[in-house]
């Protein structure tokens, strides 16, 4: 266990939204399981809802985008760390190029993960399944998951800048090594 440390307000706020949304992204999880079983258990009494499928398949969609800032934040996330480790004294300038590339790669997935919503939103798209959701809905949450991993890569990489350490949990490879 670390010793808590004030944290500044902005720096706990950011770690809520992401926490927050890790929250709302096992909720989704656990829609999931709660649609399956209901798909099943209407096939046995012979009863068809339409959309289950495509329903479980949004909930899944909404659950990864929106894990995905609280993931990256507690280095749950697939890192180049024996890449990092092999640079030595420049291990820094990796982690910065690193967080770049990402945070350019999500801000780019964020922007257009947005401009999806809004035009699917103005063109009144449904989804093609006998459900007929409009597609805006469902495509909400993936957009705000894809903003708040922009975000999160963004934050990592101007705390790495000014702190010269990112705000990415330790995670378990690192603590292995260590003993």
């Amino acid at each position: 266990m670390t010793p808590a440390v004030d944290k500044h307000p902005i720096r706990r706020a950011l770690d809520g939204v992401y926490t927050f949304a890790g929250y709302i992204a096992a909720l989704c999880l656990l829609a999931i399981l709660l649609v399956i079983v209901a798909q099943m258990a209407t096939r046995w009494m012979g009863i068809s809802i339409p959309g289950l499928s495509e329903y479980a398949g949004y909930l899944m969609a909404s659950a990864s985008f929106l894990a995905f800032a609280h993931g990256l934040n507690h280095g749950v996330h697939i890192r180049v760390n024996l890449l990092l480790r092999a640079l030595g004294r420049h291990r820094f300038w990796g982690e910065i190029w690193c967080m770049i590339i990402g945070a350019a790669a999500s801000c780019y997935l964020a922007w257009y993960a947005v401009k999806l919503v809004y035009w699917s939103h103005k063109l009144n798209d449904v989804s093609q399944g006998q459900d007929a959701t409009p597609l805006w809905i469902v495509q909400t949450p993936m957009a705000i998951g894809a903003v708040l991993l922009a975000v999160c890569f963004a934050d990592n990489l101007l705390t790495l800048l000014i702190t010269r350490r990112d705000n990415i949990g330790s995670g378990l490879v690192e603590q292995s090594h260590a003993e």
